[in-house]
């Protein structure tokens, strides 16, 4: 779609608002409003002179509501109860018995790409997030660095005099760019948060989590039965009640962007016995009911067929006894943190009522960034670290976690069978772009003073990006020229105000184009193309062939809303026109080239992707260093490396803590000290592999050193590793396999302690973290490639 302002009339006739300290009418067209100049003044005696009203910012526009943005993660389109769904959210059932349910909203069919979209209100690739950071590229379009000519809404808000917060998943800043040596520029609170809580990265580990408040990195609070969503919501109602308190005729913006229900799935079992034996029936049976309720209750067209499944995902009756046993364990859990999703989304809205402002707030509530994920392939994970780098899981192996699935000791995903259910009526998943289980999730308007219809179904076309431009409508806020001296790109969204109390109103999003790691489609006036290049779950076989352009299909949307009749054949023309279309929607938003490789991208010299350290080979690291990603660091997999430590103790039988360690529980590596003995524990993907030292330091300086001669020829290949203390040779042993791609998502490099889940498995010593009770003088990593 070309770059236009699509902004309503209604909104751009508020051109011009007064300030209430009684300014001349302000230009909120160029942002930041500029503080007005002060009066001369030419008498001498303060009696004399009128006290001027002080200028404390610009006001929002007169009637202003609140707004409030709820996303929840990889929750499908047949997955919520209010969408016909089998998992029970009350909250999303509440607010759309009294407001509006959106059954044709879509994403972009991945995170990061949708969270950028949505905060901006332009495509995702031109917000340069046509992907996610972890597999960003050096092109244009997938570099994941937001551009400051494309500012954000909670910006846009925030100069125009609202308080802005932000709270739970962020995803949209370069890893290399997390660290104290910045930049900071598309953290939360340079992209127009005045306020944030929660983690930078892709997924959090929620028992032990990685986070930040603001951009300081931070501990999870020590106590008992700890869940992170439950931390971010209450970190979100403080942060309202405090705000309203203090200013209670100040609009506040909040992004509740929920971890629910990303993998890893972890929820208590409290509430995956909700659940117990519901989803025994498998995932077959699940789609056919799924699909009845969405008839019944008008969530679908009557008529809609189950699309069908691709052959590489088996009948529920094929799979044995085991398999069954298992596979049904991972839909009851992640039902369970999906309605504890709800769950807590709700807490925010009950307090956000407490405070008499629920009636005058605008909620949208979008129940998923894309299709539900089926990245946990064939058979689900006990450790979805085993996906990231190719490594598959045997039933047995998960049947031993069958009772702790969802627990601090699991990092868990789900089998492909039921992300299709949980996508019904649809055939695919998220990261398939072309197909509405990967990009069609259901979404709630509420705002009592705003719109007076209630519990009706709103079944225009929308996207993601409609939400800036009717968060402007709605506050009366036009889109600006120029924020920050920089002038500003259209955004590409359309309100969706004019259907608030219209339910036949004719749609005016019209055409959108859909693109993720090279599977995309086209959509213009009730008709989809599409092309499939491969699914998640087969990867690295290839359907088709973008060199070749094949394996397009062409469907009318009006009248088969699952996607289920291909008329290709019967309208070639019309195809070749949505294929050029395409083509042209591509270029103008660079969306070019199409790269569909996708594990291979989590290397940075594979996606040719620039990392913090470029072509270093040495860094040396001090005690106050990190949760430093994999990108911010030297990347010490696939090759030969070193860890030199130069520490000072006192009594050795009571020095105790971590030196350095890099990954989790589920994969990673730590040297640490135990009563004086130095170690190193390997952690093969849940397999710990431990060299102790076979004589301990002595009190005083000690270089400890840990070698890795890697074998080399491949990726995941074998080492000889050692232990050395003051150049001595203290312990060895061999691994016959390392870690491929990803030692972890969420938790990075730490010295002096092993912040979030510990790499050994346990705490070392007494102290939280392990702690490390000596003194680091530095510690040094090289590299030493081929």
């Amino acid at each position: 779609m070309k770059l236009q302002f699509l902004l309503s009339l209604t909104c751009i006739a508020n051109l011009a608002m007064a300030s209430a300290a009684g300014a001349e009418n302000i230009n909120r067209r160029r942002l930041p409003i500029a503080d007005p100049h002060p009066q001369k003044v030419d008498k001498r005696l303060p009696a004399e002179v009128k006290m001027p009203k002080p200028w404390q910012g610009p006001e929002a526009p007169k009637g202003s509501p609140n707004v409030v943005v709820i996303l929840l993660d990889d929750v499908g389109f047949g997955a919520p109860a209010p969408f016909g769904g089998s998992i029970d959210m009350p909250v999303l059932q509440q607010l759309a018995d009294n407001g509006l349910s959106y059954n044709r909203f879509h994403t972009t069919a991945l995170c990061a790409p949708t969270r950028a979209a949505l905060k901006a209100g332009r495509n995702h690739h031109v917000m340069n997030m046509g992907s996610i950071p972890e597999i960003a590229t050096g092109y244009a379009g997938n570099t994941t660095v937001v551009p400051d000519y494309a500012q954000p809404v909670a910006e846009i808000l925030r100069l125009n005099g609202y308080n802005t917060g932000a709270f739970g998943k962020w995803h949209e800043t370069p890893g290399r760019e997390t660290t104290a040596a910045g930049p900071q520029t598309r953290w939360p609170t340079r992209q127009g948060f005045e306020k944030f809580y929660g983690f930078i990265g892709a997924e959090e580990n929620m028992y032990e989590p990685s986070l930040h408040d603001g951009v300081t990195i931070i501990d999870f609070p020590d106590r008992k039965d700890y869940h992170f969503l439950e931390d971010m919501t209450d970190q979100a109602i403080a942060w309202v009640r405090q705000q309203q308190g203090l200013r209670p005729d100040k609009p506040f913006f909040i992004y509740y962007a929920s971890a629910g229900s990303h993998a890893p799935h972890h929820v208590s079992q409290e509430w995956v016995q909700k659940y117990k034996g519901k989803f025994d029936k498998g995932w077959d049976v699940i789609r056919e009911e799924t699909l009845a309720r969405q008839i019944e209750e008008g969530v679908v067209p009557a008529g809609t067929q189950l699309a069908q499944k691709p052959a590489s995902v088996p009948d529920w009756n094929d799979l044995s006894d085991a398999q069954r046993k298992i596979f049904a364990r991972q839909a009851e859990v992640f039902a369970g943190f999906t309605e504890y999703s709800d769950y807590e989304a709700g807490r925010l809205i009950k307090a956000i009522n407490d405070l008499g402002e629920l009636d005058n707030t605008l909620i949208i509530y979008i129940s998923g960034d894309n299709g539900t994920s089926s990245e946990g392939n064939q058979t689900g994970h006990w450790n979805w670290g085993h996906m990231l780098n190719g490594v598959p899981e045997t039933i047995e192996a998960q049947m031993e976690h069958y009772e702790t699935w969802g627990d601090k000791n699991t990092y868990p995903h789900m089998a492909v069978g039921w992300a299709i259910a949980f996508d019904t009526p649809f055939a695919l998943t998220k990261q398939v772009a072309g197909d509405f289980g990967g990009t069609r999730n259901g979404t709630v308007i509420h705002w009592p003073n705003g719109i007076q219809s209630q519990g009706e179904v709103r079944d225009q076309f929308a996207h993601v990006i409609d939400v800036a431009p009717t968060i402007l409508e709605v506050t009366n806020i036009p889109m600006p020229q120029e924020v920050h001296g920089i002038k500003q790109i259209p955004m590409q969204g359309t309100s969706l105000v004019y259907s608030f109390e219209a339910s036949d109103a004719p749609e005016r999003h019209n055409t959108q184009y859909f693109e993720v790691v090279g599977n995309r489609g086209i959509y213009q006036d009730g008709w989809m193309a599409r092309a499939t290049i491969g699914l998640p779950w087969e990867a690295p076989k290839k359907m088709h062939s973008i060199a070749k352009d094949d394996g397009w299909e062409l469907y009318d949307t009006r009248t088969d809303f699952s996607l289920s009749n291909n008329l290709a054949n019967q309208y070639p023309e019309r195809l070749k026109a949505m294929q050029d279309l395409f083509l042209k929607e591509a270029i103008a938003n660079q969306v070019l080239p199409l790269d569909d490789r996708l594990l291979e991208r989590l290397l940075p010299a594979v996606a040719g992707r620039p990392t913090l350290m470029g072509s270093r080979r040495k860094l040396d690291l001090y005690p106050g260093s990190w949760d430093l990603v994999e990108d911010a660091i030297l990347n010490v997999k696939n090759v030969s490396n070193s860890v030199t430590a130069k520490v000072e103790i006192g009594s050795p039988q009571e020095v105790n803590g971590v030196i350095m360690a890099q990954g989790s529980r589920f994969g990673g590596w730590s040297l640490y000290v135990e009563e004086g003995y130095p170690l190193y524990t390997y952690n093969y993907l849940g397999e710990l592999h431990t060299l102790r030292s076979k004589r301990p330091l002595t009190t005083g300086n000690s270089e400890i050193r840990f070698e890795m001669d890697y074998d080399g020829n491949g990726v995941g290949k074998g080492a000889d590793i050692r232990l050395l203390i003051n150049g001595s040779k203290v312990a060895s042993s061999r691994l016959d396999a390392t870690v491929a791609s990803r030692f972890s998502i969420d938790e990075g490099a730490d010295i002096g302690m092993d912040r979030g889940s510990p790499v050994a498995n346990r705490v070392v010593g007494d102290k939280r973290f392990s702690a490390f009770n000596g003194e680091i003088n530095k510690v040094t990593l090289e590299i030493y490639p081929e």
